[in-house]
């Protein structure tokens, strides 16, 4: 099967690191031009050695700033043929008891998780409505299905709503020839973040998460990535209000 994507644009947040580097990666691999885009400017520096990739730093949480910078997007590549949205995580925090929450931590992983994928799908949609057809994957987590590993509150409740998001966005971009579709992730070892929830864990808990994984392994970046590629090709163009699950297989 050959997933060409040889003169398509794809926009990609959270592409700073892990998952959304795989992702720009992936997508450059099979031909497409892409805006990478992340608020550690920092951290896209190592996509310039990628061709076809463009770096774009902003705060997506905010929406006048995530309007400004997929306007900026626009003005370079003229046009957006799919938005990933792989912005959000946990924004370094790790599980405390209910009665701890502040409402900054609260509000910071919703920024980074729901309101970042809203503001971006709104800037490039149009565009894509005007083209009669365009990709929108959302990365979500097996959080956004169940309770969450981390036991981080905000991050289940924001995964939730994201799928929840991803759902209602492939209803109404349907007739405009928009599949709209979500990659839900199961443990995957990518950024700081990820590794410093994993060694909070413990052995003994570590042991229990590789054991309920059928393929017993946790995830890597690439896996996510190549279920994102396979979503934004012409091979996906009946697929959409879809959740796939790429964790291993649970127990």
């Amino acid at each position: 099967m050959q997933l060409n994507l040889e003169g398509r644009v794809f926009a990609v947040t959270g592409a700073a690191q892990g998952i959304g580097a795989a992702i720009v990666a992936s997508l450059v691999a099979e031909g497409a031009e892409v805006a990478a885009m992340d608020l550690d400017a920092s951290g896209l520096e190592r996509l310039h050695e990628l061709e076809n990739v463009t770096c774009h730093t902003g705060d997506l949480g905010e929406q006048a700033s995530a309007h400004d910078l997929c306007k900026q997007v626009l003005s370079v590549h003229g046009r957006v043929d799919g938005l990933v949205t792989a912005a959000g995580g946990v924004r370094g925090q790790v599980g405390q008891p209910l009665e701890q929450i502040s409402l900054a931590q609260w509000q910071a992983v919703f920024a980074a998780n729901v309101d970042a994928a809203m503001w971006c799908a709104q800037s490039f949609a149009p565009g894509m409505r005007a083209q009669g057809q365009g990709r929108i994957i959302t990365i979500s987590s097996g959080a956004g299905l169940k309770p969450s590993l981390t036991g981080i509150q905000a991050y289940a409740s924001a995964k939730h709503a994201l799928v929840g998001l991803t759902r209602q966005l492939a209803l109404e971009l349907g007739p405009a020839g928009i599949t709209v579709n979500s990659v839900a992730p199961g443990f995957v070892l990518s950024n700081p973040s990820t590794q410093k929830q994993w060694e909070a864990f413990g052995a003994e808990r570590q042991k229990q998460i590789i054991n309920s994984i059928h393929m017993r392994r946790l995830g890597q970046a690439e896996d996510i990535a190549d279920a994102v590629t396979f979503l934004c090709s012409a091979r996906a163009a009946w697929i959409t209000g879809q959740v796939l699950q790429v964790d291993g297989g649970h127990a």
